[in-house]
């Protein structure tokens, strides 16, 4: 399988693992996961999966995985009911981003938020967080109807 990476430098970020399209697709499509969390691993160069949670896991369960002083991207698949009482589903990309990490960690996960959002083509909402009250539960719900 062919790695596809764009230039490796800080100005245009990082490149994208190839299973990140294949476990979007699984949270999406086979709702096999509550929530995917993403991490840049600098070595390597690529964004990569760093854990996939179970659809059986709670939002605080997701909310315990976001470092407290480092960036990450994640997926999270949102279950509510209308009120028309009908159940419904939405997937927020949050972009976790405290004021607490690095600032080289915040400008690598900027340049290269646009890059891992192209292999998450169909996420309904977009979060950029910068402390937990932004993540809040109440937030997605809001957002969400």
């Amino acid at each position: 399988m062919a790695f596809m990476r764009t230039s490796s430098n800080a100005s245009s970020g990082m490149g994208v693992a190839p299973d990140i399209r294949e476990t979007f697709l699984e949270l999406q499509m086979k709702k096999a996961f509550r929530y995917v969390i993403f991490k840049i691993e600098e070595k390597q160069k690529q964004v990569v999966v760093e854990k996939t949670g179970a659809t059986t896991e709670s939002y605080d369960d997701f909310l315990a995985c976001l470092p407290e002083n480092d960036c990450r991207y994640a997926l999270y698949d949102f279950d509510f009911v209308t009120g028309e009482n009908v159940q419904k589903s939405k997937i927020f990309f949050i972009a976790w981003s405290p004021d607490t990490s690095r600032i080289c960690a915040k400008m690598l996960y900027s340049t290269s938020k646009d890059r891992i959002k192209q292999e998450l083509d169909g996420f309904h909402y977009e979060i950029q967080a910068t402390d937990p009250t932004e993540v809040k539960l109440d937030v997605l719900r809001d957002r969400a109807h």
